[in-house]
């Protein structure tokens, strides 16, 4: 869920065809090129109302992409992804999708739609970041004026552009292309969009699966504890490991002198930009050193260099973190307008100062990722959802959950939310994964199984079993 104030670059779409199906001009499908896909797989977009409620009222064209079944010679029911972020585009995703679900391809579609303020759906983006400022900018710069110049650079009724919304567009997709059904994937808060389709339109839904969930009892942005939970886990796992725990005995300890040591005396260091080579300064406090390490804490692979780069900090080098944030600049990223506009209205409404003071009570970031809350969601215009958006969800559906028991934000105890409400579900816990399973292990063959025989009890999850225990680089030689 990680945002910058930047424009995002969509892929490039190449059309290579003519106009292949068209539906009283709402719907285009041609076939095309996406990113680095090497097969012809087809592009499309809709057009929508911008609000349901008014059909006479503007439209907005809704951004999507279809990568074909490699062997369609017998009919399976696609597969439709619901992207994260909030914010974040499908198609902007196909390349990683079309890696991490190659067995599904093989006798499925995978449909990929750009939510409504995404990619190149009417997309809620702005540019005021300079190059370089993730290295030179610190969180107390910040300036309102910059929020409020970003939102009067979006075009449209924002308070249409929520989550029910694009559900009622991706329904809509569905429908256009004439499947009676479809499965769908969510990931991260595709698991909150995915609960809501279940909702709205469980007739239009032949299985479901929720990777990491964002339950909608519970609001998005309170991740102080499970982050907290998250680096505990790690510190554990470099403790058992005996490489590890002899490079970095003291680990905990001096991740805690280093934030003391970074809050009352700020670094600056003048470096060459990892990507551009021009000198800049960089520019580092507590809050800036936490919140790269907490972007680490997603994946296993970020999980594994953390120790290092915090003994390196303790020790007064802070090269590995500048290495650590130049290899993670520009992925993932997420368009800001529609983060904000979901979080700030559908969510953060819903946070008590007793829920903020809860997860604030943490060794890990404190209060450090509450600045969303009461810097940014102020100067968000307003909506709210129906009545019943926060009503727990019970369809029932076919339902596969996925967690990965080392994920910072939507831990193994959301999963159980889910499960809770939902009749014919079946929640995994991964070990020895962190934020999103299916496309990081063999459970994408799972999914598949299980798209297959629609019932999430019976599925052959031995492979999970293999999975290995947490490995960290131990010195600056990439020893281990």
């Amino acid at each position: 869920m990680k945002v910058t104030w930047k424009t995002f670059l969509t892929l490039s779409l190449w059309l290579m065809t003519t106009m292949s199906l068209a539906n009283d001009n709402k719907l285009t499908l041609e076939n095309c090129h996406l990113g680095e896909i090497r097969s012809q797989v087809k592009c499309g977009k809709l057009k929508v109302l911008e609000n349901y409620q008014k059909p006479e009222g503007e439209k907005i064209s809704i951004n999507f992409a279809v990568l074909p079944a490699i062997d369609d010679s017998e009919y399976k029911t696609p597969l439709m992804f619901l992207a994260g972020g909030p914010g974040q585009a499908a198609t902007e995703l196909a390349m990683l999708l079309n890696r991490a679900f190659r067995e599904v391809r093989k006798t499925r579609d995978i449909i990929l739609v750009d939510q409504r303020g995404t990619g190149k759906s009417h997309p809620l983006s702005c540019d005021l970041e300079e190059e370089g400022s993730v290295y030179n900018m610190l969180t107390k710069d910040f300036k309102a004026s910059d929020v409020n110049e970003c939102v009067s650079q979006f075009e449209g009724d924002l308070s249409q552009y929520n989550s029910e919304n694009a559900i009622r567009d991706f329904d809509a997709v569905r429908e256009a292309l004439g499947h009676a059904k479809i499965n769908i994937y969510g990931g991260s808060y595709g698991t909150r969009a995915g609960l809501v389709y279940m909702r709205m339109f469980p007739e239009s839904l032949e299985s479901v699966v929720l990777d990491g969930v964002g339950p909608i009892e519970v609001p998005i942005g309170l991740f102080g504890q499970s982050v907290d939970r998250a680096f505990n886990l790690l510190v554990e796992n470099c403790q058992k490991s005996e490489p590890c725990h002899q490079a970095f005995p003291d680990l905990a300890e001096e991740f805690q002198k280093v934030k003391l040591r970074l809050a009352s005396a700020p670094v600056s260091i003048d470096i060459q930009h990892p990507r551009l080579g021009k000198p800049i300064k960089f520019i580092l406090d507590d809050e800036k050193f936490i919140n790269n390490l907490r972007m680490q804490l997603y994946s296993t692979n970020g999980r594994s260099l953390m120790p290092l780069v915090i003994n390196q900090a303790y020790l007064g080098n802070y090269q590995p973190l500048i290495g650590l944030m130049a290899s993670t600049e520009g992925e993932q990223q997420v368009y800001t307008g529609l983060h904000f506009n979901i979080v700030c209205n559908e969510d953060v409404p819903r946070i008590s100062e007793k829920m903020k003071a809860v997860d604030a009570n943490n060794n890990f970031d404190g209060d450090t990722g509450h600045f969303i809350f009461d810097n940014i969601c102020p100067l968000i215009p307003k909506y709210r959802p129906s009545n019943n958006f926060y009503q727990s969800v019970t369809a029932n559906i076919p339902t596969l959950i996925l967690s990965g028991n080392l994920d910072p934000v939507t831990p193994p105890s959301n999963g159980e939310y889910a499960a809770k409400s939902l009749p014919n579900s079946h929640h995994i816990v991964v070990k020895n994964t962190a934020h999103i399973v299916a496309t990081s292990t063999c459970a994408n063959e799972i999914v598949n199984e299980f798209l297959t025989k629609k019932d999430p009890k019976v599925l052959d999850e031995t492979c999970l079993d293999d999975i290995p225990e947490e490995t960290f680089m131990t010195s600056v030689n990439g020893i281990q």
